[in-house]
């Protein structure tokens, strides 16, 4: 069943939506207090991971640069490369139609993945 909330966006007033520049505060998080971020290298377009992120991870990686996210697993925050040194400098975020969100464009050192990959994706195509 295709999204109908981004047609029903779409067919607003066009004028108001390009106007409009989306803000940290438009975001919709789930019941959680999260979000997912889509990851992607900044120079080749490549998806190199999803992450999740609350607000405070949010604004913490428009504040430094410094890709930040939410560990579900461990409960905090985390910085990308704090201890691997794989770091993502944050060129961009944008928001997608929904607000619920976000792609993250980044410039990757070393591998993306805790793996050792350089994504999250390389060799896990299903069959």
């Amino acid at each position: 069943m295709p999204d109908t909330k981004c047609a029903e966006n779409a067919a607003e007033d066009i004028t108001a939506a390009t106007a409009a520049t989306p803000a940290a505060t438009d975001l919709v998080f789930d019941e959680r207090g999260l979000l997912p971020v889509v990851v992607q290298e900044a120079a080749t377009k490549d998806v190199l991971m999803l992450a999740w992120a609350n607000a405070e991870a949010v604004d913490r990686t428009l504040t430094t640069g410094r890709a930040t996210y939410w560990s579900r697993s461990r409960g905090q925050l985390w910085v990308k490369g704090e201890t691997s040194g794989n770091t993502q400098r944050v060129v961009s975020v944008a928001t997608d139609c929904d607000g619920d969100t976000l792609l993250y464009t980044v410039e990757q050192t070393g591998p993306a993945c805790h793996t050792g990959t350089q994504t999250c994706f390389s060799g896990r195509e299903l069959s």
